[in-house]
């Protein structure tokens, strides 16, 4: 009788495991020497796809846009000292858009951590370099306690306020054995799962809304995390409000509504409107200073603050009622209520609202010479569920995240932090995540060649993202803020590559164009061929824009010379 041999079960199993039992289906990563262990237990296992990224700071990017788009938990591996610190910036960028990631990472061995002994691979201090780039940091320091470390830190990616949570594993403990215990089943994590709480509505909110003349939604990321943008769009409707919306909160309702003002937040004619309103109703936003022109914006004194993380209230604005709470909830509980009530819109409101949203259109366009033909192509050639990414570039920052409307959640993805370079791995992470979508990419030369290499990346996994790539042979943005502020420009000129060969070369259908013509033609056969597609715009044969970009407001530092804190 042969004598039944139990099979090893590790603590990278253990950690494995408890990641299938969530939901985890793909992740994203640099294989390593020490996180060897870990990529062992997943082939083992066989059920979670693994994409190779080309670098740390792209692997973490693809999680992000594969979390953004999907809504479920970013998974990301990385190796130690420089790995885990390549995948620090990106993890900075997961964490001001508050975005769910769990970043795995390995460690040198226990014994040696912090003695300075030049162990390969060994950081100063990675953990506290961890928590410095993200929400949340923890080491596993006992092997058996492998899957409740991991649940804790999954947990505390959703936790509220949501956000990047790195698992450090010392590569002698990935493999140490501990048992094969049977773990507790638990829940997929994503947006659409939420507990079901008791939401309690302060007294006078419904009697404030109702009695509202001139109100206004703010529509921010925690409207799309949670879910709620048909709850949005129904009461905007039910009280005639106006909604505009942070970069984060595109999609928190139809941007062809006529109610929706959208993502012009910043700008003169929509903070003198929000100035004239009557009441505030924000949902799931940060009022960041790129959205308020340095927090310039006005706020009126009525205000109703609803967001599942308590210290979002009076941190950058007060509010007169504050409800904690997952925005789908309240809203429908908000709903509910002012249904029993007797609730009328203005006309005459709504009719100037209608009169806001198209002036703020007309006038960006007016200032975009023959980029506003790039514009229309876009939105008309994508398709609506498409999910359109932005590199920090001119085009993007200028006009590509107002005039290009979002009509569904999850379908715009931008970085929040202003980091340049990302979106090329994120719009990867994306179409991993939404295989039958079209995924398009804006980006400039200058950020694209910060992460070109998972170009690569692409193609080997054979997704058919569209890049429309704006050359202008430098950093764009720097170069209208340095021409507005100091009349002269350093350090912005760039050498291009040739893009279409560099394209060809990662397996790319790659093509120059230099009109608005040319760009839709290419733009709809990129979209109907369903293969890695690069669209080359040559912005110096296209022509220049009708005004110069010169930053978003808030986004500039006052360089003036003056004394400190002056």
């Amino acid at each position: 009788m042969t004598e039944q041999v139990e099979e090893i079960f590790t603590t990278a199993d253990a950690i494995v495991k408890e990641l299938v039992s969530v939901g985890v289906e793909v992740a994203f990563g640099i294989v390593s020497i020490h996180n060897l262990p870990i990529y062992q237990a997943i082939s083992r296992e066989g059920s979670i796809r693994l994409v190779t990224a080309r670098g740390e700071s792209g692997a973490v990017n693809m999680a992000d846009g594969y979390a953004r788009a999907t809504g479920k938990l970013g998974v990301v591996i990385t190796s130690t000292g420089t790995g885990s610190g390549n995948a620090a910036g990106s993890l900075v960028e997961a964490w001001n858009a508050g975005i769910p990631l769990l970043h795995i990472t390995g460690e040198i061995e226990s014994p040696y951590i912090h003695l300075g002994r030049q162990y390969i691979h060994e950081c100063k201090d990675q953990l506290s370099m961890m928590e410095a780039a993200g929400k949340a940091a923890y080491r596993l320091r006992k092997p058996e306690q492998a899957v409740p470390l991991t649940r804790r830190a999954i947990g505390e990616a959703f936790a509220a306020p949501s956000g990047p949570v790195t698992l450090e594993i010392p590569i002698d403990l990935q493999s140490a054995i501990v048992p094969n215990s049977t773990i507790i089943e638990t829940k997929s994590y994503n947006a659409s799962h939420h507990t079901e709480l008791d939401v309690v509505l302060p007294s006078g909110v419904i009697s404030k809304i109702s009695s509202s003349r001139r109100p206004v939604i703010w529509a921010g990321g925690g409207v799309i995390k949670s879910g709620a943008a048909n709850e949005v769009k129904e009461l905007a409707e039910l009280i005639g409000a106006a909604v505009v919306t942070s970069q984060s909160g595109k999609g928190s309702i139809p941007e062809d509504h006529p109610q929706c003002i959208g993502y012009f937040t910043s700008t003169e004619d929509v903070r003198s409107f929000i100035k004239k309103s009557d009441l505030l109703i924000s949902v799931g936003t940060q009022f960041r200073s790129t959205e308020t022109a340095l927090w310039q914006s006005f706020v009126p004194e009525e205000h109703i603050g609803i967001d599942s993380n308590r210290n979002a209230f009076n941190l950058n604005y007060d509010v007169s009622y504050g409800i904690v709470g997952d925005a789908k909830q309240v809203l429908r509980k908000i709903i509910h209520h002012l249904s029993e009530q007797e609730v009328h819109p203005e006309q005459q409101y709504i009719e100037e609202m209608k009169e806001i949203r198209n002036k703020v259109r007309e006038t960006l366009l007016d200032t975009l010479g023959p980029y506003k033909h790039f514009a229309k192509s876009i939105r008309e050639i994508l398709p609506k569920d498409a999910i359109f990414v932005r590199d920090v570039t001119v085009p993007a920052s200028s006009w590509g995240s107002r005039i290009i409307e979002t009509y569904e959640p999850r379908t715009s993805i931008y970085a929040a932090g202003g980091g340049i370079g990302q979106g090329l791995p994120t719009a990867i992470g994306a179409q991993v995540g939404c295989q039958d979508r079209v995924v398009a990419l804006m980006a400039g030369d200058g950020g694209f060649m910060v992460n070109v290499g998972e170009m690569a990346t692409a193609a080997q996994e054979g997704l058919p993202i569209v890049v429309m790539l704006f050359d202008d042979s430098g950093f764009g943005v720097l170069r209208g803020i340095q021409d507005a502020t100091f009349g002269k420009q350093v350090g912005v000129d760039l050498l291009s590559p040739d893009f279409v060969k560099l394209g060809e070369s990662m397996g790319f259908v790659s093509k120059r164009i230099g009109s608005p013509e040319a760009f839709e033609n290419e733009l709809k056969a990129a979209v109907s061929r369903r293969k890695p597609s690069l669209i080359v715009v040559d912005m110096k044969t296209v022509g220049p824009v009708a005004k110069k970009y010169a930053g978003t407001p808030g986004a500039v530092p006052n360089y003036k010379p003056r004394k400190f804190n002056e």
